[in-house]
């Protein structure tokens, strides 16, 4: 199973943080990032390495849309931790499994 640590994390376009991108056979995805005043921060400075933000996708890698209408969440999720990512991760895989079965 695909987790946390399958995902490969390049420096975001901002030049100030981490983005890491990772998608699954059915075009659902997720994004990540970790910056300075990021979306779920932006009124007060990042200080925790631990937590991100997190985006579900639909597309591909190449060419992709947050996707605000899943039954994980309607809208970016921060403040979330490698274990949430995870719990996210796992459930964006069913998401898919539910929709080809």
């Amino acid at each position: 199973m695909v987790t946390f640590d399958n995902i490969e994390f390049r420096q975001h376009p901002n030049g100030e943080g981490s983005h890491g991108l990772i998608f699954f056979p059915g075009g659902y995805g997720l994004s990540l990032i970790r910056f300075k005043h990021p979306y779920s921060t932006r009124y007060s400075s990042y200080t925790d390495d631990n937590t991100w933000e997190v985006a579900i996708l639909k597309g591909t890698k190449e060419q992709w849309e947050i996707c605000y209408d899943t039954e994980i969440t309607n809208d970016v999720l921060g403040h979330q931790t490698k274990e949430d990512i995870n719990r996210i991760i796992k459930h964006v895989q069913r998401l898919y499994n539910d929709e080809n079965n």
